[in-house]
């Protein structure tokens, strides 16, 4: 294939991510070298100038391979607590739209996914208006006049995720333990299942059904009616829902009280699908929405869904509640029996927990309502909060289920950001988690 397609030979793929591996390896080790015996604030200084040297290595190499090279790359920039901050604000520049492949190249995948799709298509556009690391996506129109959107995966792409993933694994590990000494094996599993999924359209369809489903009833959210007899194993087809891009709805000029609105729809969203339906959208990159005049949000991409376990969704209501009254040493213990704990079982201690319980505590406070966006401050805490805490943090066990809960909380409160929005959060965060099963004690 081209150098404007994907580098799907195994061997390959191997060569350069293995290579990358090494690379940062090495690096990190001459870093461990001239680090011996100098000052605290010189090795740090040291610390800090390797992982952002290494962050851009990584980011340049997952970008040339897409594939599950670059979607690893996408998943990990989301989960701000998972990665030091040299390497996730690296790792954010993934987000950017992926050159696109040919398109002969994907009249081919369509003819033998499609036999025939010429007589059904009115029309298919040639450029794609989306592209990313595991398929890109062509606007069209079929034959009875429905307008569609066709999101087809690269050739190869399951064969190219499995070349990736041992190596993958290794150099995310290297990664991890700079920062910890906890098992990375059950992240890993997690990031490794949430992958494997993607590639399998058949499985999303399913989702993308399942959730037009349970969301039918809230008028805010839409989501994009499946087209199920233009659809296969490596072809999805949807009806075209369209609306403002996040640029756009992010951009000067829009309406404070829509910005709020879509805000607000994507909060619930969030948490309806925690609490209530505990099938959580899972990738939260603002990219997978686009925002209408009328205050709704359209959804898109269903391919990483989180199917969040009843014991799961109790135990984050019940932080919920805890963290709106304050309860830092009940969250810690709470917390402990989600298995976030300790190397040793013990729980967190409640001092480190408690400027985040107080920090969290002014963006669900009761009036006037929180603007996110506005209190540069508290970011700023947040930030510097996190960076008092390594220490105790470097040994925290993180139980694999709450990967991508918390990477998807943490990406909504980005867009929250990014579109300004005020709101009622206290008010809809307590709503939500009554409606999660009962926390079972003991």
């Amino acid at each position: 294939m081209s150098d404007r397609g994907l580098l799907a030979s195994p061997v390959a793929r191997l060569l350069k991510l293995g290579g990358l591996v090494g690379r940062v390896g090495a690096s990190f080790a001459a870093r461990e070298l001239a680090g011996l015996g100098g000052p605290a604030a010189e090795r740090e200084a040291r610390r800090r100038e390797t992982l952002a040297r290494n962050a851009a290595r990584i980011v340049e190499t997952l970008g040339e391979l897409k594939g599950a090279a670059m979607k690893v790359g996408q998943m990990l920039s989301l989960h701000e607590g998972l990665l030091p901050p040299e390497v996730s604000n690296a790792l954010r520049t993934l987000q950017r739209k992926a050159p696109p492949i040919p398109f002969e190249v994907v009249g081919y995948e369509l003819d033998t996914a499609l036999p025939g799709w010429r007589d059904r298509f009115a029309e298919l556009e040639p450029t794609a208006f989306a592209a990313a690391s595991i398929g890109q996506v062509h606007r069209g129109r079929l034959r009875d006049g429905r307008r569609v959107a066709v999101k087809v995966q690269y050739p190869l792409i399951d064969q190219v995720l499995e070349a990736d993933l041992d190596n993958l694994k290794l150099l995310l590990e290297t990664l991890f333990a700079l920062l910890s000494s906890a098992d990375f094996e059950p992240i890993w599993q997690e990031v490794r299942d949430r992958l494997r999924e993607e590639v399998d359209y058949r499985r999303e369809a399913a989702t993308l059904r399942r959730m037009a489903e349970l969301h039918a009833p809230c008028r805010e959210i839409v989501v994009p009616r499946l087209v199920d007899e233009e659809s296969a194993r490596n072809v999805l087809t949807t009806e075209l829902e369209e609306g403002l891009s996040p640029e756009e709805a992010c951009g000067e000029g829009v309406d404070r009280a829509l910005r709020d609105r879509w805000g607000l729809a994507l909060f619930d969203f969030t948490m309806r699908g925690l609490f209530t339906h505990r099938l959580l959208h899972a990738d939260p990159n603002l990219a997978n929405f686009s925002f209408r005049a009328d205050g709704r949000v359209v959804v898109f991409d269903f391919g990483c869904v989180k199917e969040v376990p009843p014991s799961i969704a109790a135990g984050y209501a019940e932080i919920a509640r805890l963290g709106v009254a304050g309860e830092a040493g009940e969250i810690a213990e709470v917390l402990r029996r989600l298995g976030v704990a300790k190397g040793d079982g013990r729980a967190l201690p409640v001092q480190v927990l408690e400027p985040y319980v107080a920090l969290v505590g002014e963006m669900f406070r009761a009036a006037p309502p929180y603007r996110f966006g506005e209190d540069e401050d508290v970011y700023r805490r947040l930030a510097e909060l996190g960076a008092q805490s390594m220490g105790e943090a470097s040994d925290l066990t993180i139980p694999r289920d709450i990967v991508f809960i918390d990477r998807t909380i943490g990406g909504l409160f980005g867009n929250l950001v990014r579109l300004r929005a005020e709101g009622p959060w206290r008010e809809r965060l307590l709503a939500a988690a009554a409606t999660a099963p009962p926390l079972l004690r003991g």
